[in-house]
């Protein structure tokens, strides 16, 4: 029951966001300053995710917030599940883009959503179209919108952390801004491990101390990964899924 009671919330409440994407769509970017536009286009999306994970009857609990850069940055997340998108999007206050892989375009709605919140679509085989992408990834962040990355690049299903692929982190170094570590713990509780049916859980999201560019400028990407692994893994020995 309560799987199918998240599908439908889920279902109702981006259909019922359309009328707004369509308000969204027409407006002209050039008009607004990032930090307003930020807000005015990732208020809805906020709200569907907090939705859609409270509808799993699920409780999550936010620390360090005070730690969040007042600038943007490069969040990096460990990534244990599906339900991590929806407390990211949900209950992180600061607006960003997900660097998403090329197959969520597929999804109608959603992928108009994500292309008005400046998400970046990642296809890994085409090594052409990646490149092109890490180049818009750096403008974004330049002008001064953050990003999201699962360095891990897929779900590691437990509170085990996966390798963490230091390429992504390029990210940051090109573009001169903080990479702000982010621990999720829990989510793979709610739907990876009870054979993709949903059931309530208790989730950690922890925002760990910024790495700020004077601090990784001599790093390697290796090191870099290293440092925001060993961060994330601290924040994940303080909790309990």
């Amino acid at each position: 029951m309560r799987t199918l009671k998240t599908l439908i919330v889920s279902i109702y409440l981006v259909l019922r966001s359309v009328p707004r994407l369509k308000k969204i769509q027409k407006m002209d970017k050039k008009n607004y300053g990032r930090e307003e536009y930020n807000e005015i286009v990732h208020k809805r999306p906020k709200k569907i995710g907090r939705k859609i994970f409270k509808s799993t009857g699920s409780k999550i609990v936010v620390n360090g917030e005070d730690k969040l850069c007042d600038s943007q940055v490069l969040f990096v997340s460990n990534h244990q599940g599906n339900f991590d998108i929806f407390a990211l999007l949900g209950f992180l206050k600061k607006p960003f883009g997900f660097i998403s892989k090329i197959e969520v375009k597929k999804i109608p709605i959603a992928r108009t959503w994500m292309e008005k919140m400046d998400c970046l679509f990642l296809d890994r085989k085409d090594r052409r179209q990646s490149l092109k992408t890490f180049k818009q990834g750096i403008e974004l962040l330049k002008e001064g919108h953050s990003l999201l990355i699962f360095p891990e690049g897929t779900r590691a299903r437990s509170d085990e952390l996966l390798e963490f692929k230091s390429g992504s982190l390029s990210l940051a170094k090109k573009a001169n801004v903080p990479i702000q570590p982010v621990m999720v713990n829990g989510t793979y509780n709610i739907m990876e491990v009870n054979n993709n049916r949903i059931r309530k859980g208790k989730v950690y999201l922890t925002v760990c101390d910024p790495i700020m560019p004077e601090e990784y400028e001599n790093l390697s990407l290796d090191e870099l990964a290293d440092e925001t692994k060993k961060r994330i893994q601290e924040a994940m020995d303080q909790t309990t899924a």
